[in-house]
């Protein structure tokens, strides 16, 4: 999900509720592995959702496993704090809304 989303970061998700195309979710494949995966919803179809990374190159998702299976939709992101620093200046966390159509993040 790079550049949405990056190693490390920290996602709030609300389970069930609506989900639309374009949202950022939380799922599974279950014809792929038995992990929990990040992917953008891109449209409902029979059996699930079509799940797609936000890397083209990348095609560990519905290109390879067919429809998923939605567990919730991701509503914010969050960045830890850089180990080794103190809360404040330009090392404190962060948190962005993940905006909706688009495949880049929001800042709040």
């Amino acid at each position: 999900m790079v550049p949405t989303l990056r190693h490390g970061d920290a996602l709030l998700v609300r389970r069930g509720g609506p989900v639309r195309a374009g949202d950022v979710v939380v799922g599974h494949f279950p014809a792929g592995p038995a992990r929990l995966v990040v992917k953008r919803a891109v449209r409902a179809v029979d059996g699930g959702w079509w799940l797609e990374g936000d890397n083209p190159l990348i095609a560990d998702d519905s290109r390879a496993y067919g429809p998923g299976v939605v567990l919730g939709r991701v509503v914010w992101r969050y960045w830890p704090p850089r180990l080794g620093r103190l809360s404040g200046g330009s090392g404190g966390s962060r948190l962005s809304r993940l905006s909706r159509g688009s495949r880049r993040s929001r800042r709040s």
